[in-house]
């Protein structure tokens, strides 16, 4: 880890990183809590939201073709100028006219997405192109516990700020942090390589998407294992929507209660980052992925079976741990296995089946909620739970497979030598 740390790229990552986790962080609690407040929010925020997450389902394999397709920096860059210059945009609005419609705060939330959705998994890419292997480890460790100190800090500063100014400066404040992220990225030393022939060819915009179909069709274990290591991030994403219901009518508790779930779940993926590029060095990237699927399993089934408000807070730590866990040696692993000319196509198919699995069952638990209680939806999430678990396990048949492979041509090569 002290290598990575001296890295001057490194640095410049992070430092950009938490500028722009920061500054859109602090906007995107703003915007949705503007919605949520204002006449018909919560249903008009949840009708949004799932035609928003429809949107990126559609258009995540063609930004996956981009970023294995073109410079990752200039990606980086130009997220960061557009989101500069749309919010900029937004900010001098706000002035002029003394605030927002509520179809501007719609488009202000669905730039802050689009911007998610291009620059997260860009910066992925990216890290595992200018890096050595050796230090996916640390590298994803620290990010982790980037994302999640940023996260912290900007639900703290956005609670400040909400009710204390208007939304335009809070715009202003984002806009900024944009700019100096793009500053600092530009600065970062970088040559696009290890393109492959096929995307340098005549190949169609198609065929080149498919590329990242074909290398998992190719792998159907190794497909298994990476689709049950993405479900508890899928998870959370749904239970954003779950747990305040949960919390409110299930163990009608308050606010606080949902406040305490929040900042323990940040504390287990604060540990998670530091402790898993340890325990990855030890055991390997695939027990860390079983286990972390199998924690948040059984978190989940305790928060069904067990509505007690004490649990619900001491699972959260297991929920954060096992999330965050996963997620280190999941992007670990990812690194070191997929080739970095396809790592954009085979994300974005990842993220493309996860946002598909979030839409239906958002969709389904808005009709089941209101009329069983969220114990239905729950015992949902466990099932599909459950199955990773049982579905990683098959999967990691690949990685056995894959070291007898070597080892057989290593002695393949011996006797040959001989």
């Amino acid at each position: 880890m002290s290598l990575i740390v001296q890295d001057q790229r490194f640095l410049k990552i992070l430092t950009a990183n938490i500028f722009s986790s920061i500054g859109s962080g602090i906007t995107m609690i703003a915007i949705p809590w503007m919605i949520v407040t204002g006449e018909n929010g919560a249903s008009t925020f949840g009708l949004i939201s799932l035609l928003l997450t429809m949107m990126l389902f559609l258009i995540a394999p063609i930004i996956g073709n981009l970023i294995d397709q073109y410079s990752r920096k200039k990606l980086l860059l130009w997220s960061e100028m557009i989101g500069f210059i749309v919010i900029g945009l937004f900010a001098f609005i706000g002035f002029v006219n003394g605030g927002y419609a509520t179809w501007q705060l719609v488009v202000l939330f669905a730039s802050g997405m689009l911007y998610y959705s291009l620059f997260y998994p860009t910066m992925f890419a990216m890290n595992q192109e200018i890096f050595e292997p050796r230090q996916y480890k640390s590298l994803n460790g620290i990010m982790e516990i980037q994302g999640q100190l940023s996260s912290v800090i900007a639900g703290g500063v956005a609670t400040l700020l909400i009710e204390a100014i208007d939304l335009y400066w809070i715009l202003v404040i984002d806009a900024s942090t944009y700019a100096i992220a793009f500053i600092i990225l530009y600065t970062i030393p970088y040559l696009k390589k290890n393109q492959s022939t096929k995307t340098n060819s005549d190949a169609s915009f198609w065929e080149k998407m498919r590329e990242g179909y074909e290398y998992l069709k190719e792998r159907p274990l190794l497909f298994l294992f990476l689709i049950s290591a993405f479900i508890p991030f899928v998870i959370v994403m749904i239970t954003n929507y779950v747990f305040p219901i949960y919390i409110e009518s299930t163990l009608q508790a308050g606010g606080n209660v949902y406040g305490a779930h929040e900042m323990i779940f940040g504390v287990g993926a604060l540990l998670a980052g530091i402790t898993v590029p340890f325990l990855i060095s030890k055991l390997g990237n695939v027990k860390i992925v079983l286990f972390g699927i199998f924690m948040f399993m059984l978190s989940m089934i305790l928060t069904t079976i067990f509505p007690i408000t004490t649990l619900f807070i001491i699972v959260s730590l297991f929920f954060g741990l096992a999330n965050a866990g996963t997620r280190v040696a999941r992007n670990t692993l990812m690194m070191e296995m997929i080739p970095n000319d396809k790592i954009g196509r085979v994300e974005s198919l990842f993220r493309s089946i996860g946002l598909a699995i979030r839409i239906t069952l958002i969709g389904s638990f808005t009709v089941i909620i209101p009329q069983s209680g969220t114990f239905s939806s729950l015992s949902i999430l466990s099932i599909i739970l459950i199955t990773s678990v049982i579905t990683a396990w098959i999967g990691r048949q690949y990685f056995k497979k894959d070291t007898s492979s070597i080892i057989n041509s290593k002695v393949v090569n011996v006797q040959t030598q001989k």
